[in-house]
């Protein structure tokens, strides 16, 4: 429960932040460019994004790598068929999270501030 308060304390103050960063003046002084300064929310969401695909991805390979084991020490016999079959869900997982994360890195690289 600290945990998870400490993290909601960290995301309201890092919000909270950007409002002070984004009350500059909208040009860019050198060229007199004008720019966007609009928090879109886009990154911190990618961000949040990433890290929580990372969070889910090693907590199910924990669980998957527990599976395998416990049901390896129970029944040896068919250890090999327990490997290959963690094996292949490991293997799918994987590919899940990186999808995940190719996709927050790519809302993320689009996001203007």
């Amino acid at each position: 429960m600290k945990l998870l308060k400490l993290v909601g304390l960290v995301a309201v103050v890092f919000l909270m932040g950007a409002t002070s960063v984004m009350a500059q003046d909208a040009t860019i002084e050198a060229a007199k460019v004008p720019t966007s300064l609009t928090f879109s929310g886009a990154a911190a969401g990618a961000g949040l994004g990433m890290g929580l695909t990372i969070i889910g991805a090693g907590i199910g390979l924990g669980r998957i790598g527990s599976a395998a084991l416990e049901s390896m020490a129970r029944q040896p016999e068919v250890a090999a068929r327990a490997q290959t079959a963690m094996i292949i869900i490991a293997a799918m997982l994987e590919g899940a999270t990186l999808a995940s994360v190719i996709l927050c890195y790519l809302i993320g690289s689009v996001a203007k501030f």
